[in-house]
């Protein structure tokens, strides 16, 4: 059963400037000289009388001359460093219209999105998980990718999508579970849409279930894997890792949009601070999913044991006959600690928790997904014992209240790593360079299979209807960024992955030894 039950107006381009045409340049330039230094403003007064004389007998505007002049001057002026924002509705760039009527007329994708406006270089470097595309692609570094390794991965795959000349080709083979396919999609549209042009052609298989099916064990330098493309891994699997559906939305369960979460969880911190907070670990979920989660509602508060923990049972079919008003997930950031447990796999549920302030409490998770692999225990958050939950948690909580600082900089440092390294500008930015150095190793040109179709943004959004067309309008990337992707990271050689292992391995292992400690000193007390 490939089920997962996991707690589960397009405006168009306006421009209305006033013509202007009438007015007189003393009007319109003398405001701009005031506002410039003495010495520019001597300089620039005799091109200033030219541009004025030239739109007054041309008939041009002046403030559409000007506003050329100023956005350079703005490019220029930019500080080093500064991460420019999407080109969007601020009139900043070219922005590409969504027709509906247009699609709904002939029943056709319109023309080729071309390519985006030349762009400054990088201004930033990729955060430091970017790091682990190379080691997923690591399978496929000495074979190359054939075709006939893409096909293979057909077994389990619910869609194949090829992108050629920056336009995206859909052939699906299953439906995915609830609207997980759909956003996937939609959320490969937008990359096309933020760096149009840009992506080379390319052929992927995805799988939309949450379990890794490419097991390590199966495959060798001479009998490589197929590539298939999913949203979460672990340590015995060579599947690749894809940011998940619900960064556009999850429909089904009513979780916006990420960009516009994000700014919500980042208000909803501000409410309570944390010194504040009820000094308990907090969950909410659907624990029906997996054995872990059921054994982790024994460590609810009753009359004859306190854990420190205060587990709630989330009914989504209620929660949604009741309009969703007790998941709003920024009004959830009401505990000093909150813990995240795995579902069936890997849960999405991971970034909203750790973007609270709280203290995270991890138990001791077995996949990962894209940007997980960057969470440092002790500094990201607290590791909890998968097999001695309660207690675990107890130990936390007590630690954590009698070390209040440093409990409050674990919750600190995970938010600020979700709001910084996580925000969409880098998601985007993860796809494209995986997406950029899996087409490297293609050994073969991409082509588009009889059976596939086109796929685009008015071929999704046009038809939709409810929450699945309101995070779709939500999440539109409105046009071409403004900038380059971030800069890669230098890759793990052998030496730098170790290091980085074993600095993992030895938090929890200092943890562990915190807690038995903890323990034994209670036996002998009591």
């Amino acid at each position: 059963m490939r089920e997962n039950k996991d707690e589960v107006v397009i405006t168009s381009m306006q421009e209305n400037r006033g013509s202007g045409h009438s007015r007189h340049s003393k009007e319109i330039w003398s405001p701009i000289i005031k506002s410039l230094p003495r010495s520019m403003a001597v300089l620039l007064f005799p091109v200033v009388v030219i541009i004025g004389a030239l739109a007054y007998t041309s008939r041009i505007d002046p403030h559409a001359i000007w506003s050329g002049v100023s956005s350079r001057k703005s490019a220029i002026s930019s500080k080093v460093g500064e991460r420019r924002p999407f080109i969007g509705s601020t009139g900043k760039g070219r922005e590409i219209p969504v027709n509906c009527s247009g699609y709904k007329h002939t029943g056709t994708c319109p023309m080729g999105m071309g390519m985006g406006e030349e762009r400054r270089g990088g201004t930033s470097t990729c955060p430091d998980y970017f790091r682990w595309i190379d080691e997923d692609l690591r399978p496929w570094i000495g074979t190359g990718i054939t075709e006939e390794m893409v096909e293979r991965g057909r077994e389990t795959a619910n869609f194949k999508l090829v992108i050629v000349k920056g336009k995206a080709y859909l052939e699906t083979y299953e439906k995915g579970f609830q609207t997980r396919d759909v956003f996937t999609l939609w959320g490969i549209l937008q990359l096309l849409r933020r760096y149009p042009g840009k992506v080379p052609d390319l052929e992927i298989m995805f799988d939309c279930v949450d379990w890794p099916v490419l097991s390590s064990d199966r495959y060798n330098p001479h009998n490589p894997p197929p590539p298939l493309f999913r949203y979460c891994g672990n340590d015995h699997t060579l599947d690749i890792v894809f940011p998940d559906w619900s960064f556009w939305g999850w429909a089904e369960v009513n979780i916006k949009p990420w960009e516009i979460l994000l700014g919500e969880l980042k208000e909803g911190t501000k409410k309570i601070p944390w010194l504040k907070r009820e000094p308990y670990a907090y969950w909410k979920g659907n624990p029906a999913v997996a054995e872990t989660r059921q054994d982790l509602m024994k460590c609810n508060v009753s009359e004859k044991q306190d854990w420190n923990a205060r587990l709630y049972a989330q009914d989504w079919g209620r929660e949604a006959q009741e309009g969703y008003k007790k998941s709003d997930l920024a009004s959830q950031c009401t505990h000093r600690y909150k813990v995240y447990i795995e579902g069936s796999a890997w849960s999405v549920s991971q970034k909203y928790i750790l973007a609270c302030d709280s203290t995270t409490l991890i138990v001791n998770p077995h996949y990962y997904d894209f940007f997980t692999r960057g969470l440092i225990p002790m500094h990201h958050y607290w590791p909890i014992k998968e097999d001695d939950k309660c207690r675990s948690i107890k130990f936390a909580v007590d630690w954590g209240n009698s070390h209040k600082e440093r409990a409050q900089e674990i919750g600190k440092s995970a938010s600020n790593f979700i709001q910084e390294e996580l925000k969409m500008d880098y998601v985007y930015d993860y796809m494209f360079h995986l997406l950029s150095s899996y087409a490297k190793l293609f050994r073969y040109k991409p082509s588009i299979s009889a059976n596939a179709t086109e796929l685009c943004v008015e071929s999704m959004v046009c038809g939709a209807e409810g929450f699945e067309k309101k995070f779709m309008m939500e999440s539109l990337v409105k046009g071409p960024a403004i900038t380059s992707p971030c800069t890669m990271p230098a890759p793990f050689d052998p030496p730098s992955l170790y290091a980085h292992l074993q600095r993992k391995q030895s938090s929890i292992q200092q943890v562990e030894s915190w807690e038995k400690s903890y323990w034994e000193n209670q036996n002998i007390t009591s």
